[in-house]
């Protein structure tokens, strides 16, 4: 059903369930697959001038989203890895439009039902509302 699937990272242990989750969506073929982390720029700051605080960040990133990956138990498939610079939201939100992805699984904190609106300003708030394509919140 789903042939192009994506997965935005916090690189905390809560992918691991994420992954884990989109891999067992796989019916009758293994959908596409990407892990991606957006790393925040600094606004104010050219680009160049912090390449190599940037650089550090994406290596550590990298080595950090293929830890989670080998973690991830019954992965079936490969899982592809993505790293963007910008705002997460919005970089998301573009990842999703320019590759086609027809399905958003991401992980979630719990939100009391008490205070319902302490969750709006999240990732999965954000991107619940505004993706244009399903989104899977994973608790």
């Amino acid at each position: 059903m789903f042939k192009r699937v994506l997965i935005p990272t916090d690189l905390t242990d809560r992918t691991v369930r994420a992954l884990q989750v989109a891999g067992s969506l796989a019916v009758t073929h293994l959908p596409h697959v990407t892990l991606l982390h957006v790393i925040e720029t600094i606004a104010g700051a050219e680009f160049e001038e912090l390449s190599s605080f940037y650089s550090s960040m994406e290596r550590r990133a990298r080595e950090r989203m293929n830890d989670l990956i080998a973690r991830t138990p019954g992965r079936q498939g490969e899982i592809h890895v993505a790293i963007v610079y910008g705002r997460r939201a919005e970089e998301v939100l573009r990842f999703t439009r320019e590759n086609a992805i027809d399905l958003i699984v991401l992980a979630s904190h719990l939100v009391e039902p008490s205070k319902p609106s302490s969750g709006l300003g999240t990732m999965s708030y954000k991107l619940g509302i505004l993706a244009p394509c399903a989104v899977l919140l994973v608790k």
